[in-house]
């Protein structure tokens, strides 16, 4: 089954963290923003995004690891830096 969580980025330091635990999931996982969809183990792919905005993530498997990172970005806790 299908997850999708949206989460928030505020920081290039966060997309690198996102990244290399996206890296150690054995399931892809995907980034979308508008009409775009980045793989999520691709740190170019990621920081090419704009992180000021909302970012939702689908992903089909589980890693306790990288779950619990989403829940601690997720968008409606983090707010964005102006």
């Amino acid at each position: 089954m299908m997850k999708q969580k949206k989460i928030r980025l505020s920081s290039v330091a966060d997309a690198k963290e996102f990244v290399r635990r996206a890296v150690e999931c054995d399931f892809d996982v995907d980034v979308f923003y508008n009409r775009v969809i980045i793989d999520a183990k691709s740190i170019l792919g990621v920081l090419s995004l704009d992180l000021t905005k909302e970012l939702t993530v689908e992903y089909d498997g589980e890693n306790q690891e990288f779950e619990e990172f989403l829940v601690e970005k997720d968008a409606a806790k983090v707010h964005a830096v102006a």
